[in-house]
């Protein structure tokens, strides 16, 4: 019989709140975190985007000074929203005297990231050429590395049944899920934190970006910017954040007497083998994702009345999302409720798919679908019920899909289900 995996504790840094509560009451009332980028380097290096979507809680707020050195950015969000995730399934910290609740062994970690210590890395070089190598540091390495983060979470909870690092561009946080629902349901672990994080907010991948033409260059209203299946949608926002779940077994959230929020139903990952940077216009793979999501999960398309979407608001990304949903689930999603939740948070990379896959579990667990802001008039080739002001969701079971795609042809799916 296959083990249940549920839902026990969530944690969340992201432009739109520097907790859960924070973030969750922001998706639902429909609040930005799009702003203008408030450092020199936007006019040093003449960057045509200037706007973003930072953390809303600086990380130095909420680490010490010792632990937030020892991290790239991108792995102090990661502690912070593990810490809390932690804390919400109802865990000690790790250093408390009772912190027996779960064996180490049976513990793992799976934490994605897009880029990894991007920061870390431009700086050590900006430090090399101007001031030789000697003052490089020695950390620069286990903090650039895209597998700190993961090590970080891991050492910080005493994990060490695995410590596993999706990098799959933009799916990676969603394959995170994939990766502990299967180490769950093998029977090698008990318990598994999964998310993902980036702190990629640098004038090198700005520019990077932009030259792409992937980004929104509405400077002058960073609010408006992020508008997924609009038809004035012209890129998407570059935001910072991390999100953290705990999972567990059924029977192991049970004995602790766990409060569980939902079920991880089921996930799909497959490939596009199509082109490095645009996706399948017809939706083909990410449909077979979702297929799968369906087959591991044992639901069907009518069981689904809620989607998190990936939606980056960019003209070619959108669209072919649509495509996936309707190839494989039919006429069935006439009868979902569709969020596109990087219309406030930006696109977060590697830890789009954790933080939206929090929202997701939270819509089921609250029966209320977040909001999508901007969407002003709505593709006409998109035919989606797209939700524009937070929208109960109806009683009884029903299922909610998180979906994320990346550079690559990544194609990630997680599916949640009412208990």
């Amino acid at each position: 019989m296959t083990r249940k995996v549920v839902v026990t504790g969530l944690g969340a840094t992201t432009p739109i709140g520097g907790t859960v509560p924070e973030v969750w009451r922001a998706a639902t009332t429909g609040v930005s975190g799009v702003r203008a980028i408030e450092h020199d380097w936007v006019d040093t290096y003449d960057l045509g985007v200037r706007i973003a979507a930072p953390v809303s809680t600086p990380a130095s707020e909420v680490l010490s000074r010792v632990e937030a050195k020892r991290l790239d950015p991108s792995g102090q969000l990661s502690v912070i929203a593990a810490r809390e995730a932690w804390a919400d399934a109802g865990f000690s910290a790790p250093n408390a005297e009772d912190a027996d609740e779960v064996d180490p062994d049976r513990f793992a970690v799976a934490f994605g990231t897009g880029i990894g210590g991007v920061w870390t890395l431009l700086d050590a070089y900006d430090t090399l050429k101007s001031r030789g190598a000697r003052r490089v540091m020695p950390l620069t390495v286990p903090m650039l590395m895209p597998n700190g983060n993961a090590a970080a979470v891991g050492m910080d909870l005493r994990a060490r049944a695995a410590s596993i690092t999706p990098v799959s561009a933009c799916a990676s946080g969603t394959e995170a899920f994939y990766q502990g629902m299967n180490l769950i349901r093998s029977g090698k672990a008990d318990v598994v934190v999964v998310g993902g994080a980036e702190s990629a907010i640098h004038p090198v991948t700005i520019a990077a970006f932009s030259s792409m033409q992937a980004l929104s260059r509405r400077n002058d209203e960073p609010e408006r910017a992020s508008r997924p299946y609009d038809t004035a949608r012209d890129g998407f926002v570059m935001g910072e954040g991390a999100g953290a779940v705990v999972l567990e077994s059924e029977e192991f959230a049970a004995a602790r007497g766990a409060r569980v929020y939902a079920e991880l139903a089921g996930a799909g990952l497959t490939s596009d083998a199509f082109h490095i940077t645009a996706p399948d216009e017809e939706g083909r793979g990410a449909a077979r994702a979702l297929q799968e999501a369906m087959t591991t999960g044992e639901f069907s398309a009518t069981d689904v009345r809620h989607v998190n979407a990936h939606a980056t608001s960019t003209p070619k990304g959108d669209a072919p999302e649509a495509n996936a949903l309707r190839r494989a689930f039919g006429d069935a999603v006439d009868a979902m409720c569709v969020s596109a939740t990087k219309s406030m948070t930006g696109h977060i990379l590697g830890g789009s798919g954790a933080v939206e896959a929090v929202l997701t579990v939270l819509a089921v667990h609250h029966r209320l679908a977040p909001c999508t802001i901007n969407l002003e008039n709505q593709d006409p080739e998109i035919d989606l019920d797209v939700v524009t002001e937070a929208r109960e969701l109806p009683a009884g079971d029903f299922v909610a899909v998180s979906n994320s795609f990346g550079f690559g042809g990544h194609n990630a799916v997680a599916a949640f289900r009412t208990v």
